[in-house]
This record gives C-alpha cells, structure tokens and sequence, in this order.
C-alpha cells in the first residue's frame, strides 16, 4: 500500500525528535500507521493519569535497594476525587499527619518524596534508578526516609517535609503525560519546607526518563542545586541552574 502514501520531504528530520512531524499523506487524511500510533500514545496518556500507584510494590523496590520508606496519602480520597479536587491533593490526610507526627527523622537535611501526581507510571519506573543514581553523591547529607505519596501534587511535599523537620524536600513526581511521554518524572526542589510555600520558591528538573534526561544527569543538576541552595540558604527564581558548562566537562573527561 506504500504507493498510495505521499512521503513528507522532511521526513528525515523524524530521526532527531519523538515529535509528530513529516508523517505524510494518504489521499486527504495521514497514512494508517502514524493514526494508530497516535491512537495508541493518547490511550497511554489516559492510562498514565488513571492508573493507581502500586506503592507496595515501590516500597518493596525501595528496601531491597536498602532505602527506608515511609506510606502516606493526601486528603483526597480515590483518583476520581483527585482529578476534580487539587486542593486536597496537596495536603496530607489526618491519618498520614498523625503518622508523620509519630516518627523520629532526626531534622534531616532532605527529603525525597516519590509521588504519583498526574502518571503513577513514572513514579514507578523512574523514581528508583534516579536515587540510586543520586545516593553515592548524597555522603555528606544526612538523608530520611524516602517517603511514598499517594493522590499527591507538588505542595503535598512542603508538609511532609515541614512534618519531618527536613532542611530541603525533593519531590519526585509523575508530570502530566504527554502523547510522546507517558512515564516522564519531574523534580521539585524546596528549601526549609512548609504549608504555604509558593512555585516561585521551589526549583524544578524535568522530563526525567531515559528518552529525555537522563538520571545520571538529572541526579548531577539536583546535586548542583542543593550544593547552591545550602550555600545560598533558598531556591526558587533565586536559585540559577548554572550546571550545564560542569555536566559537560564532565562528559568531555
């Protein structure tokens, strides 16, 4: 059926992006294969934003990697009431402050959070090669216990970590999949932690997944950003990601 599908002349361009360009044509409509790839990557977005966290198998991931972890759940109820209520993803249910409350952290000087936002997929696949990639790094931090949320968007971890008297929270979370990127995670970074903390004080890496950046290089800008942020006392708009010339002399060595 080839004879009938008009090539696009910037097909060759297809190599160097996941994006939808030069897919050609087939009479008035694009060739049968690209539809049903396309078909394909929308259900795959609607999977990755409804599919619940298995957090016990996460957990079980996280110890035999030797990682403590803590379960917790924000104050919405299932996924569906997640999706129309943001505001209760955002903060912790009475059940997981009181836990949170109960535990010993001894203030550590982060915490990382593994939550599922809007792609439970990512915080599963992603979320643990990231910190194994990040741990030889992490010597001179006194490190918590990874904490795993559930029903969570990015202000739940400014609780957790204000509960757990944390110097800085990383939140690592399942970002709003794309039709090429389903499983992509995102990084937030926080300094001194606490219920109220806008997005302008927090730093953000994203597209974390072997297709987009890599974790040896996302565990390298999230090194560069706590060095600076310890040294400068905050993140936010003030902090500037300056580790692009350092992560390329790197590669070059």
């Amino acid at each position: 059926m080839r004879e009938f599908i008009d090539d696009n002349p910037w097909q060759a361009l297809r190599r160097f992006t996941q994006a939808r360009i030069a897919l050609g044509r087939a009479g008035n409509s694009v060739p049968t294969e690209p539809l049903l790839a396309f078909k394909l990557a929308h259900a795959q977005a609607r999977d990755a934003v409804h599919q619940p966290l298995d957090a016990d198998a996460l957990h079980q991931q996280l110890r035999a990697q030797g990682f403590a972890s803590i379960d917790v759940h924000s104050a919405a109820s299932d996924r569906a009431q997640y999706l129309r209520r943001p505001d209760l993803g955002r903060r912790l249910s009475d059940e997981s402050r009181s836990a949170l409350a109960s535990i010993d952290a001894q203030s550590p000087d982060i915490v990382f959070v593994i939550a599922d936002g809007l792609s439970a997929f990512a915080a599963a696949k992603q979320a643990v090669p990231l910190l194994l990639a990040l741990r030889p790094q992490l010597a001179q931090w006194n490190v918590g216990p990874v904490v795993v949320a559930r029903q969570a968007r990015v202000a739940l971890g400014d609780e957790i970590g204000q509960a757990l008297g944390a110097r800085f929270v990383a939140m690592l979370i399942g970002e709003r999949p794309g039709l090429s990127s389903p499983d992509s995670l995102g990084i937030y970074l926080t300094f001194e932690p606490r219920i109220g903390r806008s997005d302008a004080q927090r730093n953000c890496i994203s597209n974390v997944r072997p297709e987009g950046l890599a974790y040896a290089h996302a565990a390298h800008k999230l090194l560069y950003l706590l060095t600076q942020a310890r040294r400068l006392g905050l993140t936010g708009v003030a902090l500037k990601d300056d580790s692009a010339p350092r992560l390329a002399a790197a590669d070059d060595a």
